[in-house]
């Protein structure tokens, strides 16, 4: 069953048009691969898809529900979560403190007034949320650092866990591989397929082929803009179009 459709989605910027007539959807429960060239428009996908943008056409449809030109934090709330390619973490605060920030999306409680220790109630919820997921994550020995201490595989998976902590339905993660080496790449996949196993659905845009055709059950090509190809990994490699526009020509 299709958690997230996308329906003829045109978006324009000016005289640009970023993305034309897109389509595709998302079964519940699948890793979806959201590839293609730089410039293909899949950011701009995922921007519309979490409410940063709205389509100048089209519709974009969450559970039975029509949610193009919902704000960003309606969407959030309604349980479509977005990590960015930028790891965007409170520096100077410890591991715990960064996830209580993701407490906020579900109304839990106030993230400052959870590290202030004020409504002591949603303090102890929010709390023991943020420790669960933490140990789900694998950083329960880090919680007390400070964010910045954390070398770049454990900054993402703060980055997941913050997202986490909110209770997410579909996580959309834009390049969580990027600049990795391979031992953080494969723990990344790991702990993504973890996230996938406990029932959230993810949507991925990503550039590491290998994470990409390891991790995925099915794959949206995007090129200059317009659903390219869809498929396994299986098909899109042996694509000749996606050979053509996007592997460099080669197998």
């Amino acid at each position: 069953m299709a958690i997230l459709e996308i329906k003829n989605v045109t978006k324009q910027f000016g005289g640009l048009t970023a993305l034309n007539d897109v389509s595709f959807q998302v079964e519940e429960g699948e890793i979806r691969g959201l590839i293609g060239p730089n410039g293909a428009g899949k950011s701009t996908m995922f921007k519309n898809i979490a409410g940063f943008s709205i389509p100048t056409k089209g519709t974009i449809v969450y559970q039975g529900e029509n949610i193009e030109g919902k704000k960003p934090h309606a969407i959030a709330e309604m349980g479509i979560v977005r990590t960015f390619q930028e790891t965007t973490l409170f520096q100077e605060l410890s591991v715990f403190e960064n996830a209580l920030v993701g407490s906020h999306i579900k109304g839990r409680t106030d993230v400052f007034s959870a590290i202030l220790g004020l409504d002591k109630q949603k303090q102890k919820a929010a709390a023991d949320k943020v420790r669960d997921v933490l140990e789900f994550m694998g950083l329960s020995e880090r919680q007390n650092q400070l964010a910045s201490e954390l070398p770049l595989g454990s900054q993402r998976a703060l980055a997941l866990a913050i997202a986490l902590v909110s209770e997410p339905k579909v996580m959309l993660m834009d390049e969580p591989f990027a600049g990795m080496n391979a031992e953080e790449t494969n723990h990344m996949m790991d702990l993504t397929r973890k996230v996938q196993e406990s029932g959230i659905t993810v949507v991925l845009v990503e550039h590491d082929m290998k994470a990409v055709m390891g991790l995925c059950h099915y794959l949206t090509v995007l090129n200059f803009g317009q659903v390219l190809a869809h498929g396994t990994p299986e098909d899109v490699r042996n694509n000749e179009k996606v050979i053509e526009a996007y592997l460099g020509g080669t197998k």
